[in-house]
């Protein structure tokens, strides 16, 4: 975790027939990342196009099949071996034949469901068109012209046609059909009451019988064209009362059987895919493997004469064993008497950044590759951020009850980590909290600290250790102020409290006024330590990469403005809080001559003097305003420095040394980068730093002004709230503090703890990314990717879920 892990260039030399094997074991390990010797082949004229288009179909077949699934499949079983080719091409027999079965099963079901609908659309027209001929009102309106109807038969020339047209094309439909005929038809409807399914797609369909009548055949030409292009299906129905019950008594005996054998193919059709789910997610990853290895495989460039296999992959130093083992591996599976050959490639070319995690550090290290992959064998910031950043999460999230509630919370999902993997799930905020989990955790212990140091539990303040301050007042005066000034020269029994802040200011007046000043001091010293901690980091990376000289022109310039200025700011801050006191003997050293460090600080800037009262000292020791002047004429001293002695020290390299000298500065500046180029360059970085000493002490300040917020809200929502329900004691009041303890609950889970939480992380992150990491990491170099079946099968499972079944990739 200190640095990225050292890679080294392979170039392998393997033989086609051990490098599937081969391939296989790095794919298992994870180890390498492959170089594509071929980039200016296209992918289709590729050595193993053919085997990874045969992959693509069975895969694409597979995930077909998974879709036609009931239910979701059971995870895959571990693979015991290696499948060998003969295996492969089994599984793509059996694959195509599952498809072929599975498909032709479903283009039976779909007929049979079809010829089903047909026949319920034919009993329900049935039904409703012995309403239709029954209809009196019809039967008038009709026999205007001639008799149409009674129960022996049809008397007259009128004819009919009936069917089933979509619900949402009635209007359409009658309004064409009135068009065409002149008004001369008559047009019957009655909508199906249930709705009807589709058979390909399964949906509801809405459908309404309808019955037209009319006169001639001109006409019915006419009636049937308008039915074909609202897609109507049209029915034979009988005339006669006899014929259409007759009709519908052999539609029902048709419909029965036709249930009887959907049944039996829906049993089939799940039996056969209830045999299939249990090794459908096993064959799907080894034919994901299968791929994977042979589009790797595609990457590699081929020795004609020596009718070998070339790769080139990066490697860590550390894992170069296993690689050479996968190497061996495949040589011995094959049979092969020719040795595969592993060679270190000596390269100028920068390699990829990779920081060995496990599940602890991997939140941390994710934190710090959001802002930038980190430059190859730079210091990790990781590190130290699993200490910094909980604890300057904690500073601002101090509150031991809060603090409880994200460590219960952490813990759990920790305890049952191994149950809660296994149920992937497509909610991002539960990936995000599952994954920073380890995160959340200390987070919640260092909030815990924080808040024993605040002496705050949901706003109230805990007894332990009893108090350093006396009562000085009388009841009279409590009853009428309840809320009175601690005064440290009357109530102070001169004992500090062991541990944290006294309970006695939880009932004080001024207690915002003591804490502001407590907690913004705190932000600026841990601001000011945090900070050089990270110029002192920078040191680390000129001794590894050689740059001693950066030491003397950058690091020691950056540092002496640092704590000249703004260490001895907090120095002046331990100084007062020693010095002054109300039992002082000496009375320029009484608490009321304590001096207000911010006025003193912009006064050593500004080069002006303190005013003070007579009683009082100007200074808090003796040649303070020769120290400070000596401080800021160096910390003035050091700019030019920063700005002049990088650029110059590099002209004088060019000069003196050629390009290729092994200096990693000289390496970077090209022949052609003019001075002008170079001095601007440095200015900025100058510039940036100097203004960002000021920024960043400044930016710190959030401590203060989040934990203040923090501690306000907490306090809030106790007096607001819960105070109200804790103020009864009749019996009804037990019923109401159930409900006003729901509402403070909710609240403060929805905001102290929600919301809060993710103001202070957001805060945390920006300190750690800005103030802290902009002081020595450059972030410039891109991630380690290796050939991995893990990662792999990780990213298609994401891929199958962005797409619908069955769609290729």
């Amino acid at each position: 975790m200190f640095r990225s892990e050292e890679m080294v260039l392979c170039q392998l030399f393997v033989q086609p027939e051990a490098a599937y094997v081969s391939m296989y074991e790095l794919g298992e390990a994870g180890i390498a990342q492959f170089r594509d010797l071929n980039p200016h082949v296209n992918d289709f004229q590729r050595r193993y196009v053919t085997e990874v288009r045969r992959c693509s179909e069975m895969e694409r077949k597979l995930r077909w099949v998974s879709g036609e699934l009931p239910e979701p499949p059971p995870p895959p079983k571990p693979a015991p071996r290696i499948m060998s080719p003969r295996e492969i091409n089994i599984l793509e027999e059996r694959i195509d034949y599952i498809e072929s079965e599975i498909q032709e099963i479903t283009r039976n079901a779909q007929n049979l469901k079809t010829d089903y609908l047909s026949l319920i659309e034919l009993k329900i027209l049935i039904e409703k068109t012995q309403t239709f001929f029954q209809d009196h009102s019809a039967h008038r309106k009709i026999s205007a012209s001639v008799q149409v109807y009674n129960n022996e038969g049809v008397i007259g020339h009128l004819g009919f046609i009936a069917g089933v047209v979509a619900t949402p094309r009635v209007p359409s439909f009658e309004r064409m059909l009135w068009r065409i005929s002149h008004g001369n038809i008559f047009f019957k409807q009655a909508q199906i009451d249930e709705p009807l399914k589709d058979p390909v797609t399964g949906h509801e369909l809405q459908k309404t019988v309808f019955v037209v009548f009319f006169h001639g055949e001109q006409i019915k030409l006419r009636v049937k064209k308008v039915c074909t292009g609202f897609q109507a299906t049209l029915y034979p129905c009988p005339a006669t009362y006899k014929d259409q019950q007759d009709m519908l008594a052999g539609v029902e005996t048709r419909i029965k059987d036709l249930e009887m054998v959907l049944e039996q193919t829906e049993q089939h059709r799940r039996l056969v895919l209830t045999n299939i789910a249990r090794d459908i997610s096993t064959w799907m990853v080894a034919v994901r493997k299968e791929k994977a290895i042979y589009h790797t495989l595609n990457m590699f460039s081929m020795d004609i004469i020596k009718k070998c296999l070339i790769a080139e992959c990066w490697v860590p130093r550390q894992d170069l064993p296993l690689l050479q083992k996968a190497l061996d591996d495949g040589v011995k599976a094959s049979g092969s008497p020719i040795p595969s050959i592993l060679h270190h490639v000596h390269t100028t070319e920068i390699p990829p950044t990779f920081n060995r995690t496990n599940k602890f550090t991997r939140g941390f290290q994710n934190l710090i590759d959001s802002y930038g992959i980190a430059s190859y064998r730079e210091v990790n910031p990781a590190l130290y951020t699993i200490i910094t950043f909980p604890f300057l999460f904690a500073v601002m999230f101090g509150d031991m009850g809060h603090g409880l509630i994200m460590t219960i919370f952490a813990a759990t999902i920790i305890i049952l980590e191994k149950k809660l993997a296994k149920n992937k799930t497509d909610n991002e905020i539960w990936n995000i909290f599952f994954g920073g989990r380890y995160i959340i955790l200390l987070m919640g212990i260092f909030s815990i600290y924080t808040g024993l140091i605040y002496n705050d539990l949901f706003s109230k303040s805990l007894n332990i250790f009893g108090s350093s301050w006396r009562n000085v007042y009388d009841n009279e005066t409590l009853r009428k102020h309840r809320r009175l000034e601690l005064d440290p020269a009357i109530a102070y029994s001169q004992t500090p409290y062991p541990l944290g802040i006294d309970p006695a200011w939880q009932f004080a007046a001024n207690n915002i006024i003591f804490l502001n000043s407590f907690k913004m001091k705190l932000s600026i010293i841990f601001g000011v330590l945090h900070m050089a901690f990270g110029v002192t980091l920078s040191v680390v990376n000129f001794n590894y990469f050689k740059r001693p000289y950066m030491i003397y022109l950058q690091y020691i310039p950056q540092v002496l403005f640092l704590l000249l200025l703004f260490w001895y700011l907090c120095i002046m801050m331990f100084m007062k809080w020693i010095m002054y006191s109300t039992v002082s003997d000496d009375p320029a050293y009484d608490s009321a001559c304590a001096p207000s460090v911010l006025i003193m600080f912009i006064n050593m800037m500004l080069l002006k003097s303190t005013e003070v009262r007579s009683s009082c000292r100007a200074d808090m020791y003796a040649g303070q305003h020769a120290v400070q002047r000596t401080f800021l004429a160096v910390a003035f001293l050091c700019i030019p420095v920063m700005l002049l002695g990088k650029p110059l020290y590099q002209m004088y390299k060019k000069r003196n040394l050629s390009p290729t000298v092994e200096d990693g500065e000289c390496e970077k500046a090209t022949p052609d980068e003019g001075i002008g180029e170079i001095m601007i360059t440095q200015a900025i970085h100058t510039i940036e730093y100097v203004l960002g000493a000021v920024s960043h002490t400044a930016s710190y300040l959030r401590l203060w002004a989040l934990s203040l917020a923090h501690a306000q809200l907490s306090a809030v929502l106790w007096q607001r709230l819960l105070r109200m329900g804790l103020g009864g004691g009749s019996p009804a009041m037990a019923i109401v503090l159930y409900f006003i303890f729901a509402v403070w609950a909710f609240f403060t889970l929805a905001i102290l703890v929600l919301m809060e939480g993710l103001s202070a992380f957001l805060h945390t992150l920006r300190l750690h990314w800005v103030e802290f990491m902009s002081k020595f990491y450059e972030g410039q170099g891109y991630a380690f990717l290796p050939f991995s079946f893990a990662v792999i099968l990780e990213h298609d499972e994401e891929d199958i879920k962005e797409k619908p079944n069955g769609s290729p990739q």
